[in-house]
């Protein structure tokens, strides 16, 4: 038992400590690809090499913030309800981004299986790829996929999007709030959201709007996408 829980502490502070170190790094040079993100991520992978530490030992170690993650959905509510107001004021427009950013995200994944004759549970490790993390992983399991692909292609995928987002909307010339930040909030999630917040609080609220719609209508379409696959 004292082993296990030395291995606990010891992953749990290995982890904290790399998130806490890629921030500094972050808020010191202020670029989005030093994400701690995937910084962090980055220098766990490190550690874990330079140590020999086994994936299964790191992954028991840090059941903790597993649970958190899968916990984490519940607090989607938050947002919904603090900017009510603003829901019913653009509902139109969020429907309309939201259900249309999802359906590419989905239809974009099918043309490259397609194409690239991808085995199905590529593909349905893929699909949830253009939503938030806990529900990504949540929908990954639930349409036989592989959890770790996904993972690395919602980081991918919001990264790509939060550095390049900005600039097409800027290259575009959208000036709406509301859709600068359905845009952002849809494509690249949680890292859009934040990104949103710069520009303003109508932009950071949409963000975080968008990131938790689209995240509840992947999880409805379930039953349709297991009818595809």
């Amino acid at each position: 038992m004292s082993s296990i829980l030395i291995s606990s502490i010891g992953c749990i502070t290995m982890t904290l400590g790399s998130y806490i170190a890629s921030l500094q790094i972050f808020r010191k040079f202020k670029k989005s690809w030093l994400n701690p993100l995937y910084t962090g991520t980055a220098l766990l992978i490190i550690i874990l090499l330079l140590f020999n530490i086994p994936l299964t030992v790191y992954q028991k170690g840090n059941s903790l913030f597993e649970l958190l993650l899968q916990l984490s959905i519940v607090s989607f509510a938050v947002p919904l309800y603090k900017e009510w107001p603003l829901m019913k004021r653009h509902f139109k427009k969020i429907f309309s981004g939201v259900f249309c950013g999802t359906f590419l995200g989905i239809f974009a994944v099918y043309l490259m299986s397609q194409a690239f004759h991808f085995s199905e549970e590529i593909k349905a490790s893929l699909i949830p790829r253009s939503v938030t993390l806990p529900v990504a992983l949540t929908v990954s399991d639930g349409l036989g996929g592989t959890t770790a692909i996904t993972v690395f292609f919602v980081l991918f995928s919001g990264l790509f999007s939060v550095m390049l987002g900005p600039k097409l909307l800027k290259w575009l010339g959208i000036k709406s709030k509301a859709a600068k930040g359905l845009a952002m909030g849809t494509s690249a999630q949680m890292l859009g959201a934040n990104r949103s917040l710069l520009w303003g609080e109508e932009e950071g609220a949409m963000g975080c709007i968008a990131m938790t719609t689209s995240a509840i209508l992947l999880s409805l379409l379930i039953p349709v996408l297991l009818l595809l696959l």
